[in-house]
C-alpha cells in the first residue's frame, strides 16, 4: 500500500509587535487609512483578528506605531558635528522624505500631536533652537513656527503627489498646473501668472530648503538683533 508523503510544514515567523507594525505600513501604503483594519491585516499577516489584539489594543495605537517606524529612522541622526541650521535641514528632510513616500504620514503627525512621533520631530528641532541662541521666552514659537512648515509643506507635497492623474510625471504635472496659471485672470491674479513659469522649472525639495533658510535667516536675525 502506497504511504502519503507529508509535506514539511513552512515554519512562520512568529507574531510580534513588530511583525503586525511593518505590515500595517505596508497596508498604508497601498490602501492607505480606510484600507487599514483588523480583519485586512490579519489575512496579511495569516493570523486572526483576536491574535493581533494582544499585541496592540486598538487602530489608534497601531496608527501611533505605525508612523513612529517610519519617522524615528528618517530623523534619526548624529547632530554632534553639525550646526544647528544643518541638523534642522536634514531633519526637514528626513520628514519630506518619509511623508513623501509614505503620504499616510503627514496626516497622522498632523492628528496626534501628543503621540510619540510628533513628539520626536518637536523635540529635534526644539533642542537645535535652542543651540541657535533663542531666548527661553521665544524658544516655543520658532520651534512651533519651524515644525508647522515642516510637516505643512511637506504634507501639501505628498497631496499634490497623490493628486495628479495616474500615469503623468512631475514633469508634466507641474507643466498643467503652471498653463493653468498662465491663463488665469491678469487683473486678480497678476501675481500668480507672473511666477507660473517657475513654476514649471522649480525643484520641490530646493524650494522645501530654502523656505526652511527664510525661517532660520528670520529667527536668527530677531534675536540677534534684540540680543
Amino acid at each position: 500500500m502506497a504511504t502519503r508523503t507529508r509535506r514539511p510544514r513552512q515554519r512562520q515567523e512568529p507574531l510580534s509587535r513588530e511583525r503586525i507594525v511593518s505590515a500595517a505600513v505596508a497596508l498604508l501604503d497601498t490602501v492607505g487609512e480606510g484600507g487599514l483594519t483588523f480583519r485586512a491585516l490579519a489575512e496579511r499577516l495569516t493570523t486572526g483578528p483576536g491574535a493581533i489584539y494582544w499585541h496592540v489594543t486598538g487602530k489608534t495605537e497601531l496608527l501611533a506605531a505605525a508612523t513612529d517606524a517610519v519617522v524615528a529612522p528618517a530623523i534619526a541622526g548624529d547632530d554632534a558635528d553639525a550646526t544647528p541650521q544643518e541638523a534642522i535641514r536634514a531633519l526637514a528632510l528626513g520628514v519630506f522624505d518619509a511623508i513623501d513616500a509614505h503620504p499616510w504620514v503627514g496626516t497622522q503627525l498632523a492628528r496626534a500631536s501628543w503621540q510619540p512621533p510628533m513628539l520626536r520631530v518637536f523635540e529635534r528641532i526644539g533642542r537645535q533652537v535652542q543651540a541657535l541662541g533663542v531666548p527661553e521666552a521665544a524658544q516655543f514659537t520658532a520651534a512651533s513656527g519651524l515644525m508647522n512648515y515642516i510637516l505643512g509643506v511637506a504634507g501639501q507635497n505628498a497631496v499634490n503627489t497623490r493628486t495628479a492623474e495616474p500615469g503623468t510625471d512631475r514633469t508634466e504635472f507641474l507643466d498643467a498646473v503652471a498653463t493653468a496659471w498662465s491663463e488665469l485672470d491678469p487683473d486678480q491674479y497678476a501675481f500668480t501668472r507672473n511666477v507660473a513659469g517657475q513654476l514649471r522649472e522649480h525643484d520641490d525639495r530646493a524650494e522645501y530648503l530654502a523656505g526652511i533658510d527664510l525661517i532660520l535667516t528670520g529667527i536668527t536675525a530677531r534675536h540677534r538683533a534684540s540680543g
